[in-house]
């Protein structure tokens, strides 16, 4: 059984309802959603959610609300594998048999069906326990700066201001779509990003972590860029 969950927790705090606000003229889930039932890949398609309205409109664009995630999984601090082992533990109470399951996180609205049937490919042909999507920096993050407390600027790492650019190696960074994982490696708490993980990787041009309303109106930039592409 391959099963998909969408974690959505209604306590969105920088910005308020999040998960279901509008963008590009649907719900931000909705994006993940369809993105889902368009891989034509899972059995299931579900959203975990402490939220009812985050539960309607999950059903809405055709998502299975099967339960509702306890208050103890429902906080600022509950990381993404608590939260998908609690589904997969669901399931099997249940009589099911989910052997891979693949997070996609619910504010990722340029995520697209063809890179989560690429993760799971990645994932099958790897051997690996995820296979979860990254995208480079713009920048070498060997040359990064940092702001002291008297205002001035340092380095991380001084040896590298004579190192040129081009002689770094690219450096990547969560794009913070999809996470496909064997159920041993989700139940048993494995790292994600660890050395049994494979990447898949997206162009930059594709990705927008969506935190802040600075990251919104940034992503709603985006998105009209793309249409014109």
């Amino acid at each position: 059984m391959k099963l998909a969950v969408i974690p959505a927790r209604g306590g969105s705090k920088r910005i308020p309802r999040k998960n279901i606000k509008s963008f590009g003229g649907k719900p931000m889930i909705a994006w993940s959603l369809n993105a889902a039932h368009d891989t034509g890949l899972f059995d299931r398609v579900i959203v975990s959610t402490d939220d009812p309205e985050i539960a309607s409109v999950a059903r809405y664009y055709k998502a299975e609300v099967p339960f509702m995630r306890p208050a103890e999984l429902s906080d600022d601090y509950t990381g993404t594998i608590p939260v998908i082992a609690h589904a997969i533990d669901w399931y099997i109470a249940q009589g099911y048999n989910p052997t891979l399951v693949c997070c996609i996180y619910a504010t990722a609205p340029f995520i697209r069906a063809d890179d989560i049937k690429l993760g799971l490919e990645i994932l099958e042909q790897a051997e690996a326990d995820f296979a979860f999507s990254v995208t480079s920096f713009a920048f070498p993050i060997q040359r990064a700066l940092k702001l002291r407390s008297d205002g001035r600027m340092d380095m991380f790492d001084p040896t590298q201001f004579q190192t040129r650019s081009q002689d770094l190696p690219d450096a990547y960074h969560d794009a913070g779509q999809f996470y496909w994982g064997k159920r041993s490696a989700w139940l048993s708490g494995t790292p994600i990003f660890g050395p049994g993980a494979a990447p898949v990787i997206l162009p930059r041009h594709r990705v927008q972590d969506i935190d802040t309303l600075e990251d919104w109106r940034h992503a709603e930039g985006l998105m009209k860029a793309l249409e014109h592409l």
